[in-house]
């Protein structure tokens, strides 16, 4: 793999597409198990279950999503390797221990069904959902850690493969216990869930194998990149770690945060029923972006020598990214999109194109954003990623009280602006810590 100031345009679309295309593969879970659920018995509580179980599975991994970046960035030695890998799982106990515990008949009562609202009927599916989902969040940091090692060794197909290995079996479950078990709905998409990540995680560690062998066989002193190096302890992965766990747990809160705000604004319904098909498409656009951050942090290099050629990949990147969607949404293309494949209605179809247009620069901003934050985990300088979402989350709640609150806009406008002004709010923080790191030539544990 190629590390240094000649690093080709080419090399690094190499290495970059298919991580992309693992993200576009993982955009296509919801939208097809919410259609296979809307199409079985009893489909709207069959559905809400569905998503209220997804969400908590959602928070309980949110801790752990992050360690496929901490491994691309760390793991490069027996020492670095073992280490890493303890704390991955016991971290993923951890995660485990307190899903088992939620999911305690009396504690998961008082939450759905009191703190949720939820009504007894729909609580008791969700309830079965999330116990098919226990194995959710373990898997996924299994396979994330392996993936960082994939990635860290140039084996991005590798994980393209798993993903496509987990949509596989996804669809497999869900086409058997539909149609031979027949169990409800909500558990037919908690079980595909959990049988797809489950097998994309052994698949990972299969396909990681010999990477594994290798870095085993390798002392600190032979794999360090730069003399110097302090020791790598438990205590540098959590002082490293934890700012990024509290990034992903922070990103998350975002959702439910737009969704409350959105069921007291003006055209509350309809933008509750849009803003779905709007982050749907802005996801879809910016997910090049989402992969382009472990291609930084794998290829960056020592002393940040790839940085000038990734800079010019992420700026190509993110200008066509939000061309194309600005070719979307600017154009009659935008009727196929959000009438005939998304099924809007014409009214709906108008809330939601206002929104898809004030968004048209996020794919870019999500390109610039993940290259600032590799940039940032792979000079070991973590916490400014905690804090450029503290920032962003600020921009976005002080954005929909000023657009709902204040100026009375349409819900998804005003979501769409604030979801903008965040995401600038953080860029800007960043853009001084990225060239206060620059100075230092990164590459040596503090």
């Amino acid at each position: 793999m190629r590390r240094n100031a000649t690093l080709s345009q080419g090399a690094i679309l190499r290495f970059w597409g298919p991580l992309a295309l693992t993200w576009l593969m993982m955009s296509a879970e919801g939208p097809f198990l919410a259609a296979v659920i809307a199409r079985l018995p009893d489909a709207t509580c069959n559905l809400a279950a569905y998503g209220v179980a997804f969400a908590f599975a959602m928070l309980f991994e949110s801790p752990i999503i992050l360690i496929m970046s901490a491994s691309t960035a760390l793991v490069e030695d027996r020492e670095t390797l073992v280490k890493l890998r303890d704390f991955t799982y016991g971290l993923n106990a951890l995660i485990t221990l307190a899903m088992a515990l939620m999911l305690v008949p009396p504690v998961f009562q008082a939450l759905a069904e009191r703190a949720i609202g939820l009504p007894s009927s729909v609580a008791g599916l969700t309830h079965r959902a999330c116990l098919l989902l226990l194995p959710w969040p373990a898997a996924i940091g299994y396979r994330r850690f392996y993936q960082g090692i994939l990635i860290r060794g140039g084996q991005t197909r590798r994980v393209a493969y798993g993903t496509a290995i987990r949509l596989t079996s996804m669809t497999a479950t869900a086409a058997l216990t539909s149609l031979v078990f027949r169990p409800s709905g909500a558990l037919v998409g908690a079980s595909a869930l959990a049988a797809g990540v489950t097998c994309e995680a052994v698949a990972s560690r299969f396909m990681a194998a010999a990477k594994v062998r290798d870095l085993m066989g390798l002392s600190r002193s032979q794999a360090r990149s730069q003399p110097g190096t302090a020791p790598f302890t438990y205590g540098f992965i959590w002082r490293f770690y934890y700012p990024l766990a509290l990034t992903s747990v922070l990103a998350l809160g975002v959702n439910p945060l737009v969704t409350f705000f959105l069921g007291r604004s003006r055209m509350a319904l309809e933008s509750l029923a849009a803003m779905p098909v709007v982050s749907a498409v802005v996801f879809l656009f910016g997910s090049g972006g989402l992969a382009f951050q472990e291609t930084a942090i794998a290829l960056v290099g020592p002393g940040w020598a790839g940085y000038q050629p990734l800079r010019r990949f992420a700026m190509t990147l993110g200008a066509s990214a939000s061309a194309a969607l600005a070719c979307l949404t600017f154009t009659p293309l935008r009727t196929l999109w959000f009438s005939a494949l998304s099924g809007l209605t014409p009214q709906l179809e108008s809330v939601a194109l206002a929104p898809v247009r004030i968004l048209t620069i996020m794919p870019a901003l999500t390109v610039l954003l993940c290259f600032q934050r590799a940039l940032l985990v792979s000079a070991k300088r973590t916490p400014p990623t905690t804090w450029a979402t503290v920032i962003e989350v600020a921009g976005i709640t002080a954005g929909l009280l000023a657009g709902i609150s204040g100026m009375a806009l349409v819900g998804a406008t005003a979501a769409a602006c604030a979801l903008l002004a965040g995401r600038m709010a953080a860029v800007l923080y960043l853009a001084p810590q990225v060239r206060a790191a620059r100075k230092t030539a990164p590459g040596s544990y503090p």
